[in-house]
């Protein structure tokens, strides 16, 4: 059978009932697998904070994927939304949260009319930091195949770099909020694309 679910997620609510989603996923069960969450003996990685598999995150790097990513995913997160906000407003909610596990995830969030609840000055800072003459824009020296020294002006590559420890501290407490029905209207990266 199929080794990976094709939607998985994770949510919790807080103690005063607000809803956050901790991991939301969607795979494609037709594209190829690659092994970043397991090491080649079957050790989970656990999103590679625990370790990391570099063979299969490259390969997955070389295929398009972003950090975290198995597989491609199946391009449903509009109509997924759409549907958990609908599950969200049945509940008599009118807000919820979500952590974003890494930065690309933020910046999809941010397209989404997600807000920022903690992390906002983060995302600033790395924006700033890609700039020509930055910090971060200096480490993009090819040391890894993950901090390529075109990545400034790719999400994707930008993500890569962080994941591989360009910021000298994981991408972590960052956590974005969506009103139902409305945008934040924040883009913390004008000058960046996919």
């Amino acid at each position: 059978g199929f080794p990976d679910p094709i939607l998985y997620g994770h949510l919790t609510d807080t103690l005063n009932g607000q809803i956050h989603v901790l991991l939301y996923i969607l795979n494609d069960p037709d594209a190829p697998r690659f092994d970043v969450d397991r090491m080649p003996d079957g050790t989970a990685t656990r999103f590679g904070t625990l370790r990391r598999n570099l063979e299969a995150e490259e390969a997955a790097l070389e295929a398009g994927l972003a950090p975290g990513q198995v597989r491609r995913g199946l391009r449903l997160l509009p109509a997924a939304i759409t549907a958990f906000e609908s599950f969200v407003r049945s509940l008599g909610h009118d807000i919820y949260f979500v952590e974003p596990l890494y930065y690309h995830n933020a910046v999809i969030f941010e397209n989404y009319g997600f807000g920022y609840q903690v992390g906002k000055k983060l995302m600033e800072r790395i924006e700033a930091g890609f700039a020509e003459g930055s910090d971060l824009h200096a480490k993009l020296d090819d040391s890894t195949p993950f901090r390529r020294h075109d990545a400034e002006h790719s999400i994707r590559l930008r993500s890569w770099a962080i994941y591989d420890g360009l910021l000298g501290e994981p991408f972590t407490n960052v956590t974005m909020y969506k009103r139902i029905g409305q945008s934040a209207g924040i883009n913390t990266r004008p000058s960046c694309a996919w």
